[in-house]
């Protein structure tokens, strides 16, 4: 699969429909690098004209504005929407609800104004359109999966229904843990935690978390974020429950799941 960048695309005279913003995690993290192939594949297979920046796409600043450092968030965002707006880009999706959440609420007021969607959003509405089409009796099929709702994805951004719309097309059974949606734990990767050691505490947090997925007795937990992904499973490994229950992305589920 041969994925172009926004450049290639420009210099051949082309635009493509989307931006795919594939973010840190999903560029230099192993474990993450498999969602964005993932997602990667399934929009090459139904057909959507997409392109990425490659290595003209650097950190949006997250991170840095989460820790304190507003001065590095502003310059990296600049930079970011000097490139954006240089290939006229209007519609970018991400995999990363650290990505999104700053793409979109972010960037406006430093005058870069995109359409940002989070892939379970396309995801659910590539499934309603019927241009994804999923395997009978596919890999999930009657299997129980827990979904973590991601903090930037539901309380930040009221994003709750879709990802598990796109789960409920899989034809598994959705087990919810105690504290989901509004009410639900954060994996303890957000605001920047992700790069610093621990505060003092008894339990980290990312293990209360994983507990409470374990205790639904699914096989499967769900994903939508990358750093919740890293910390659930670091969570389920902590619990030497790795050869039981596995920690994946909504799209793998769904390239996996594919006709």
């Amino acid at each position: 699969m041969k994925i172009n960048t926004m450049a290639e695309m420009m210099a051949n005279g082309e635009t493509p429909e989307i931006l795919f913003w594939v973010g840190c995690a999903g560029s230099f993290d192993q474990r993450a690098q498999k969602i964005t192939k993932a997602f990667a594949t399934i929009l090459d297979k139904v057909g959507m004209k997409f392109a990425i920046l490659g290595k003209e796409e650097a950190c949006t600043g997250d991170p840095a504005r989460r820790a304190g450092n507003e001065f590095l968030f502003q310059m990296m965002a600049y930079q970011n929407i000097q490139i954006l707006n240089g290939y006229n880009v209007k519609k970018i999706v991400t995999t990363c609800p650290h990505c999104f959440n700053t793409l979109k609420n972010e960037y406006p007021e430093l005058g870069g104004n995109y359409e940002v969607i989070h892939h379970t959003t396309l995801l659910q509405e590539l499934i309603d359109q019927g241009k994804i089409i999923l395997k009978e009796g596919g890999s999930f099929k009657g299997k129980k999966i827990s979904f973590h709702d991601s903090c930037y994805l539901g309380r930040a951004n009221n994003i709750y229904e879709a990802p598990r719309k796109v789960l409920e097309a899989l034809d598994a059974e959705l087990i919810e843990m105690k504290r989901c949606r509004t009410k639900g734990l954060c994996c303890g990767a957000g605001g920047a935690q992700m790069f610093k050691e621990d505060e003092p505490g008894n339990k980290r947090i990312n293990i209360e978390r994983a507990d409470e997925a374990l205790e639904t007795g699914a096989t499967f937990i769900a994903a939508a974020c990358p750093f919740c992904n890293t910390m659930m499973m670091d969570g389920v490994k902590n619990r030497e429950k790795e050869n039981e229950v596995a920690v994946l992305d909504i799209a793998e589920m769904i390239a996996e799941s594919m006709a």
